[in-house]
């Protein structure tokens, strides 16, 4: 079995991007057998996990076209990078894969705040970054035109999971959220689609990324009396606040955006029976219809990758690169690929990508799934 071509380090800054010209720019990270993609992103932590494993799905679909001989003779390799979820190291990373490892173009960078700080520098390099995640919607707009993202947006989102608790007659909503940039921003969102429904959250509670206050998140979460939780909460945090809040005596109702990994979450906490609903931004991996959904599973279970929702978007994230790179063409220049990008149109799994539209998201797909006690996903 072909190991997955990912390259861990630590970040050390490089300037000097200035002094490249654009001629340079395009060639860099081609050669006549290999291209090479970079990644900024958080590996280490309780966050880390989540990514590692979005990023070794994205893995299985480059091995297999790897396998195949490449993209028009060429084999694809992923740098990534750990920036820990900071703005100034992800800056640092971006320069270094640039300049030191002179990758072609970004794949599977993570983050609000680190994908804003790189806005001008991906605009300057013209390298394009594809299939983002964690990224809320003002990032994306920060680097509009540089960057393409597959997942719906965090608005749609929280529009889908209001407008369900309202179905279902639920009105008293606390929100749980990373204390980052995106979790500021998903707050935002979530008030925003209450107030289409005159309502206003029961109590907002702020969660560090470390899971340090987890418990104190919990307590308060219990003395909201709320229904139902609305969580933007990553890594084991998820889990780590529901227990807390059970602790506390309160056993409301759960609900995620398309962050939380229901599968890690049922690992750290027994869920409850009330249990926990996930808004999937992601078709269903375990579908037996579509081909590519069941590619995906040989090619998971042949490498021992986890089959879940996290590696399953890594997947779809990387046959979009491969599909971009394969219309791009033999001449591959960055600008030849943003234009490649900007006009994509294709159905992978059942979920409808199209950035001819202008916008920098590609597909509006969104699923409620609930997650059983067991860690299984039920649609």
């Amino acid at each position: 079995m072909q190991r997955r071509s990912f390259v861990a380090g630590t970040a050390v800054f490089a300037a000097g991007l200035a002094h490249l010209s654009s001629a340079q720019a395009a060639e860099v990270g081609v050669t006549d057998t290999e291209i090479m993609l970079g990644s900024s992103a958080v590996l280490s932590g309780p966050l880390g996990s989540q990514i590692k494993v979005v990023h070794n799905g994205a893995g299985l679909a480059f091995d297999a076209i790897n396998e195949q001989g490449g993209v028009g003779g060429r084999k694809i390799k992923l740098v990534a990078l750990d920036d820990e979820l900071k703005p100034e190291k992800a800056l640092e990373n971006y320069g270094k894969l640039l300049n030191d490892h002179r990758v072609f173009a970004f794949f599977g960078c993570v983050g609000s705040g680190t994908t804003a700080a790189a806005a001008k520098l991906l605009q300057q390099s013209g390298a394009p970054s594809v299939g983002g995640y964690g990224v809320g919607d003002s990032a994306r707009e920060r680097v509009a035109g540089s960057a393409y993202f597959v997942r719906a947006s965090n608005a749609r989102e929280a529009q889908a999971l209001v407008e369900h608790l309202s179905t279902i007659g639920v009105s008293k909503i606390a929100i749980a959220h990373l204390d980052n940039p995106g979790g500021v921003e998903a707050v935002k969102l979530i008030e925003a689609a209450m107030a289409t429904h005159k309502q206003t959250p029961a109590a907002v509670v702020s969660v560090k990324g470390d899971g340090s206050t987890s418990a104190a998140a919990g307590k308060m979460l219990a003395d909201s009396q709320s229904q139902a939780v609305l969580m933007y909460l990553a890594g084991t945090v998820a889990g780590e606040v529901i227990k807390a809040t059970y602790g506390a005596g309160s056993k409301p109702m759960f609900y995620g955006m398309s962050i939380v990994p229901g599968e890690v979450t049922a690992k750290v906490v027994q869920l409850q029976a009330s249990g926990l609903a996930i808004s999937q931004v992601m078709p269903y991996p375990w579908g037996e219809v579509e081909s590519v959904t069941r590619d995906y599973r040989r090619l998971a279970e042949r490498a021992q990758v986890p089959v879940g929702y996290g590696s399953f978007e890594g997947y779809l994230n990387g046959l979009v690169m491969i599909e971009a790179l394969k219309r791009t063409g033999r001449d591959l220049t960055r600008a030849r690929l943003h234009a490649t990008l900007r006009a994509l149109r294709l159905r992978l799994a059942g979920m409808d990508i199209d950035f001819s539209t202008g916008s920098t998201t590609g597909s509006r797909f969104i699923e409620m799934v609930r997650v059983t006690p067991e860690g299984r996903f039920v649609r």
